[in-house]
């Protein structure tokens, strides 16, 4: 009995998942109108146009921008970080392994509203800026647990033969540390432009007038997402999908590689 329950409670829960996707995408092809809170007719004019709504591609392009600039920004800072802590004893370690986690258990409510504080306090512009700075500040810590745990994962003894082989330190990095790093550090970037990207709370508290794609999507809830908006969306996942495929497809013929050699 008890066999039979668990695949059809995980085919509930994996259902229950995946309707405001299938949601997302069936309302894409939706002859909308003035709004999109009913179904009235197929069509794939939003398809042809996902422009066509004013300032969605606007949007969608901030928060590209935003993305990029604080995943490469969280990425690079995290991954030193992360080196640090695991290879390195300094004083107030432990202080630093704290404070990494402390944005990850904080309400974004109240990180939002205490970066709001200082940036009004400072007389700092809200914009592009603004959102980018409380982005990196949340994505880095995501980024440290993530590396940290490659770093961790790997074995000393092969920078130790990389340097009895002359190897400077600069060299056993790039050669030898970093490539067996990179697949953590890969994860680490899509899971910090995914976080960035996705974010709305921090974002309504620090980007001022500057709208991003999810800002745009809460303010046109209202009337209904606009269908163009559907659009953007169905196909970040669909991306999304696709690229956790091929990390997986790689990653197993890696693996069969290795085995068979």
């Amino acid at each position: 009995m008890g066999e039979a329950l668990v695949p059809v409670i995980a085919g509930l829960a994996f259902l229950y998942l995946l309707v405001p996707v299938a949601y997302t995408v069936a309302f894409s092809f939706n002859d909308a109108g003035k709004s999109n809170l009913v179904w009235r007719g197929f069509t794939l004019d939003a398809w042809r146009n996902p422009c066509g709504a004013p300032q969605v591609c606007e949007a969608f392009a901030h928060s590209l921008q935003v993305g990029v600039a604080s995943t490469v920004i969280a990425t690079a800072l995290g991954t030193l970080l992360a080196i640090a802590l695991v290879r390195f004893r300094f004083r107030g370690r432990p202080l630093v392994n704290l404070l990494v986690f402390l944005p990850m258990s904080t309400p974004e409510v109240v990180l939002g509203a205490a970066l709001l504080a200082q940036f009004l306090s400072l007389r700092v512009q809200l914009g592009f800026t603004t959102v980018v700075i409380a982005h990196v500040m949340f994505c880095i810590s995501f980024v440290v647990v993530t590396v940290k745990a490659r770093v961790a994962s790997l074995d000393p003894a092969l920078e130790e033969a990389a340097a009895d082989l002359y190897a400077t330190p600069w060299h056993a990095f790039w050669r030898v540390t970093f490539p067996l790093l990179l697949p953590g550090i890969a994860a680490a970037a899509l899971l910090a432009f995914s976080l960035s990207f996705d974010d709305f709370i921090i974002t309504n508290f620090n980007s001022g007038a500057f709208t991003t794609f999810p800002k745009f999507v809460y303010v046109s809830a209202a009337r209904g997402i606009p269908p163009q908006a559907n659009v953007i969306s169905s196909f970040m996942f669909v991306l999304a999908l696709v690229l956790v495929v091929v990390f997986q497809v790689v990653s197993s013929v890696r693996a069969g590689r290795r085995q068979r050699g």
